[in-house]
């Protein structure tokens, strides 16, 4: 049973410990340990193996790396190409390090759902949750700091009483409707962070606890299931990695129209 298996507090209680992160602090000041920590850690590793590909580029025969390393460069070129309409030297290498790093961080979530939580009860830590895209904190700090670029290059490119007028005159261009046009272009513009924070981490979270649901079944049971689910997992990891970098690419691109 789960409770013999998992402990005192049952399947509950099992659960409940595998989503409860390592953090210090109280309230609005509380930090998320372990999810800072692989965040950063797989930030670094994302910037070791491309920074050891271009060292390594050669004109002549490409070795693996390289040849891994420029599908994936210009896949997300073409990404950019066929959804950004303007003209910034950022956009290319954001979209790149949204879409590797947030594919990694993703990637976290095949790791058999015990053994890092188990290394980490050995050396003293209670809790430890090694998928940081299942932590809301990090999906809304990704989202907002896109949120904060989309408002910079539309202060930018528009001015702002370009901005302004954007903001009160669509999409009716009527003096009496500006309260009703404010209103709706808030709302549109506080959705973007929202739904690319929220999509990203409803999508993993759900995905990280059907592997701890599979976790709690007979040993026996237990490969039937999480095999074909962490193929098909696969597919969600590759996929949120890539909506959040072409939702960003999007709508940093109509940042840069300019009406």
């Amino acid at each position: 049973m789960a409770t013999e298996e998992h402990g005192s507090g049952g399947a509950t209680g099992y659960i409940v410990h595998h989503l409860t992160p390592l953090s210090t602090g109280e309230g609005f000041w509380t930090f998320h340990l372990d999810t800072l920590f692989f965040s950063v850690f797989l930030g670094a590793v994302f910037l070791l193996i491309f920074r050891k590909a271009a060292e390594k580029a050669t004109a002549g025969v490409p070795g693996p790396l390289q040849n891994f390393a420029e599908m994936i460069i210009e896949f997300v070129d073409t990404q950019v190409k066929d959804s950004f309409h303007g003209r910034s030297a950022l956009i290319a290498p954001l979209a790149l390090s949204i879409f590797v790093w947030v594919f990694l961080m993703n990637t976290m979530d095949l790791i058999p759902v015990d053994l890092l939580p188990d290394i980490a009860k050995a050396i003293g830590l209670d809790y430890l949750r090694v998928v940081p895209s299942t932590d809301l904190n990090a999906t809304f700090a990704m989202s907002i700091s896109v949120f904060f670029l989309i408002l910079f290059y539309s202060f930018k490119v528009k001015g702002p009483i370009g901005f302004g007028k954007e903001m009160v005159l669509t999409p009716f261009h009527s003096v009496w409707m500006i309260p009703f046009n404010l209103i709706l272009k808030l709302v549109e513009e506080l959705a973007k962070p929202v739904s690319l924070g929220l999509r990203l981490f409803g999508n993993m979270y759900a995905g990280e606890l059907i592997f701890i649901l599979i976790a709690l079944l007979p040993w026996y049971v237990q490969p039937l299931l999480s095999f074909p689910w962490a193929v098909f997992h696969i597919l969600i990891i590759t996929l949120q990695a890539f909506i959040f970098m072409v939702l960003t690419i999007v709508y940093l691109s109509l940042a840069h129209e300019d009406h």
